[in-house]
């Protein structure tokens, strides 16, 4: 196992031979169980090539734009950047760290909803002028400060839940785009297409019918008034699951190829975000702490849960909601993780509920699971970890800093990319290789070792 490196802040390595993913998380294990027993990232950046590739398999005619917010590591930026992505950012932060990484202006959209006039100032002083923009206040403000913007007007979707009222919460309405495309004629501002605001992971093909039908409805408006209308952004919505992609694709392209042909010389993009990042990555913790909490402490009546009708195992990990699982404030749901220790297949599993460090009533990652008993010391690994996890952590405790991401790529992987590359072709072959060893005793002893 050797490595590649660009920069100081990160290095990735090359798995070469027998070395696989796995081997890689037992490496890191039996280093922090030897240490401080921290909480750590693996991401294989080959898994983002994959999901790319499925993309343009099921979504050829549509290009992706990853949503920054998602996951801003280096790695995955350089990535997605070498694979030809155009990035969405929503604040000044995220369009920096594309400045440094030299995307190009064109392949950038800022869409903060509610942008700071500091913020749109920094885009038009360095030629990022496609904007999101859905009422006349934003419109007002961006046309003072960035008059050469190209704004896509944003559109509220109508949700297929009653209960899911956050689509609703940021766009304009279908009946209120009128007139604000009249206020950016009078302003003198380009309007130049329509992006959808769909939110969270859509599994209602129909939210996207509705969304590309309304969408026609904008462009006709705007091309009555005079605009040019060339870009149609479907938005965000995708999990990393394929046989949703698919599910959308049989949906969408018919949808735009009735509405929106090649022959229109409309661009399609969408916002693809842990589509392409959540399954790459697997966060390991360690056990802090465990309580054993009688079952009819919390007066259950369902006796389902465990087999043997034991109590319920509390467990407290090194990393909660205010951390790597802060998605679980926004009811994201963390799936149970996996036990990375040597057990019986016939183990006996209870009922299990996973918490953070921080002894909040909030922080509460996994209501509930079936584990085996686990011991403190003992290692939790999540998979598809990528997607809203790497920010820096939201308490105030000084000793708080987000977990480190070690980088792996098999060798495979590594020569597709760069045959794969599109744009930054060179920042990929210049990267150079050092040694990076991987001792196998390590991964025989990270089952085993004791706490």
């Amino acid at each position: 196992m050797k490595g590649i490196t660009d920069e100081p802040q990160y290095s990735v390595g090359l798995l070469e031979g027998d070395t696989v993913f796995s081997d890689v998380i037992d490496s890191h294990i039996y280093e922090q169980t030897l240490s401080e027993k921290n909480a750590f990232f693996v991401a294989d950046l080959g898994v983002i090539m994959r999901q790319h590739v499925r993309w343009r398999t099921y979504m050829a005619q549509i290009r992706p734009y990853y949503t920054v917010r998602c996951n801003s590591s280096p790695a995955v930026i350089e990535v997605l950047a070498a694979l030809g992505t155009g990035f969405l950012c929503t604040n000044k932060s995220e369009l920096e760290l594309m400045q440094t990484h030299g995307i190009p202006s064109e392949d950038i959209i800022y869409s903060g909803v509610c942008k700071q006039v500091s913020q749109i100032k920094y885009a038009a002083k360095n030629g990022i002028d496609l904007l999101v923009c859905d009422n006349e206040a934003e419109l007002r403000k961006i046309s003072r400060c960035h008059p050469n913007a190209k704004l896509l007007v944003q559109v509220s979707t109508e949700t297929s839940s009653p209960d899911d009222e956050i689509s609703m919460t940021f766009g304009c309405s279908l009946k209120d785009c009128r007139h604000l495309l009249e206020s950016a004629k009078e302003l003198g501002m380009e309007v130049v297409g329509v992006r959808c605001h769909i939110s969270g992971s859509c599994e209602d093909d129909q939210v996207y019918v509705h969304a590309i039908s309304d969408a026609r409805c904008v462009f006709d408006m705007g091309e009555e008034i005079g605009f040019k209308m060339k870009i149609l952004d479907i938005g965000s919505g995708f999990s990393s699951c394929e046989a949703q992609l698919e599910l959308i694709n049989s949906a969408v392209m018919s949808m735009v190829d009735l509405y929106f042909p090649s022959s229109s010389g409309v661009s399609i993009i969408a916002e693809p975000g842990s589509f392409l990042v959540s399954s790459a990555f697997t966060l390991a913790v360690n056990v802090i702490s465990k309580e054993i909490v009688a079952r009819d402490h919390h007066n259950q009546t369902n006796d389902d849960p465990s087999p043997n009708d034991e109590p319920e195992f509390q467990y407290y990990m090194n990393e909660g909601v205010y951390g790597s699982f802060a998605s679980k404030l926004s009811d994201t749901i963390i799936t149970a993780p996996s036990v990375h220790k040597n057990t019986s297949l016939d183990a006996p599993v209870f009922s299990t509920s996973l918490w953070g460090p921080s002894g909040d009533d909030l922080d509460r990652v996994v209501d509930h699971c079936l584990l085996p008993e686990l011991n403190i010391g003992d290692w939790l690994t999540f998979s598809q970890a990528g997607a809203y996890s790497l920010g820096q952590p939201l308490c105030t405790s000084t000793d708080s800093f987000p977990p480190p991401v070690y980088y792996v790529i098999s060798s495979r992987d590594w020569f597709e990319m760069q045959d794969t590359s599109v744009t930054h072709e060179a920042t990929l072959k210049n990267l150079s290789l050092v040694p990076y060893f991987l001792n196998s005793c390590q991964t025989e002893a990270a089952l085993s070792v004791p706490a």
